[in-house]
This record gives structure tokens, sequence and C-alpha cells, in this order.
């Protein structure tokens, strides 16, 4: 894969054998592509959860809060989120399109489907997807900060160095020079 716009797309050789040239790759799950952009694995998520959200749709006749909100949790939600961290949608089409899944889901609880979005998430006490991405994005920040995740954070923000208002643990971001 050839990454970059100035690329000179040379030809690679292991053992004496050309490789392959390819425009994406699949890795633990997730789609590269050499354009660095997530669309390809927005839409490949969405068309995972709207295929489960079909089989459910057909194959259950009790369209309860409980239980679309437990099948939905457990089998349709984990597919849209899956290694979120990587690829998380920056776009408002890609939001929109990832949106679209839970927006479906909703629509499937018996009495609600035509509520506004918001009032139905409201009810299934369900949060926007954007807000579980922030929430874990600050979920993670403090598995760095207080050592549980081993990584090297000194390369993204550095803490307080004392001497101002407040407690240690304020963070700054690092400087790019």
């Amino acid at each position: 894969m050839h990454l970059g716009y100035d690329n000179p797309h040379a030809s690679y050789f292991m053992d004496g054998n050309r490789l392959q040239v390819v425009s994406e790759e699949r890795d633990l799950g997730v789609i590269m592509s050499e354009d660095l952009k997530w669309e390809k694995q927005c839409v490949a998520a969405v068309k995972q959860g709207n295929k489960i959200l079909g089989i459910i749709k057909h194959n259950f006749t009790d369209r309860s809060e409980e239980t679309i909100n437990s099948l939905y949790k457990s089998l349709v939600r984990l597919h849209i989120e899956f290694c979120t961290p990587v690829w998380s949608p920056n776009l408002v089409k890609d939001s929109k399109l990832i949106k679209s899944v839970q927006r479906r889901a909703t629509k499937l609880v018996q009495g609600i489907e035509h509520w506004k979005y918001e009032n139905r998430l409201a009810y299934l006490w369900l949060p926007r997807l954007d807000m579980r991405r922030v929430r874990c994005d600050l979920i993670d920040t403090f598995k760095i900060m207080n050592s549980i995740y081993d990584v090297h954070s000194e390369l993204f923000f550095h803490l307080n160095e004392g001497g101002r208002r407040g407690h240690e643990k304020k963070l700054f971001k690092k400087d790019l020079d």
C-alpha cells in the first residue's frame, strides 16, 4: 500500500518476488485505505449492523423496550463501535452513517417508532454514539494518566509541573516542535 499524495509508488520485493500493491487492507478488523480515510470502515460497520438489525426485525416478534434494548446493546452496537479509538469518524457524513444504525434500532421498539430520535434515545436510556466515543476517550486518558495502560504518555501530553493552583493531574498538550 502506498500512502501519501507525493508517493512515487516504488516496487517492493521480498525474496525476489514483487509484492502486490493494494489500495486497502483489513488488519485486526479495521479497514485501512491508502488515502487514510475511514469511509470504507464506516460503510462496513454500518452494513454489518444493519444486517443484524434485519435479522432481529424478522425473527423477534417481541418488540418491547427491554428486548430490543438488550439485543441492540449485545449484538449490534459492538459492530458499529469496534475499534473506534482507532477509526473514530470525524467527518459528518461518516457520523451520520454510523448514527443511522442506532436510529434504525430505536425505531424497532413498539410504540415509540414515530417519536423523534432524541426522545427515543432518552426513553431507552441510550446515549448518543458520539457521546459514548468521548466517554471512552476520557476513560482511556484516565487509564494512561494513572499508569493502568503501559504507554509512553509523555509523547502526547504532560502533567502539571507544580506552582499552579489546583491538583497535579492537569493535562497540557505537548508541543510538536
